[in-house]
């Protein structure tokens, strides 16, 4: 049981730093408006697709990871994605935006191929 709650560790003291991100109001901000914007869905890009390979990591634990868990890693993505979105809805000067949901989900699929990839041109153990 304890070993299980480790495994669990990371993707939620990663959740925790979404979350965090996602409570201030205002965030730093680039001097030009096109690389900020590249910056901030880059962000999203990277932010959920680590996540997504975080909760796959949970989930397969010392086992090879399964198409199955693949897709529930996906889906715990999205739905904390949406989650974070309405979060953000209750934080002065920042809104919702169903587009960074898509942003975040283009994010855990890419990051979850790139990890289906890698494993299966891995020498079999």
């Amino acid at each position: 049981m304890k070993r299980q709650v480790l495994h669990w560790l990371p993707p939620l003291a990663w959740m925790g730093a979404i979350f965090y991100i996602s409570a201030q109001p205002t965030l730093p901000q680039a001097p030009e408006p096109l690389l900020d914007l590249l910056l901030k869905k880059g962000g999203h890009l990277l932010s959920f697709g680590i996540l997504a390979w975080l909760y796959l990591r949970a989930l397969a634990r010392a086992s090879t990871p399964s198409d199955r868990l693949r897709i529930i890693s996906l889906a715990l993505t999205v739905v904390y994605a949406a989650s974070d979105e309405f979060h953000q809805s209750f934080v002065p000067r920042r809104r919702p935006s169903l587009a960074d949901v898509l942003i975040d989900t283009i994010g855990a699929m890419l990051a979850l191929l790139l990890e289906r990839w890698t494993s299966s041109r891995a020498p079999a153990r």
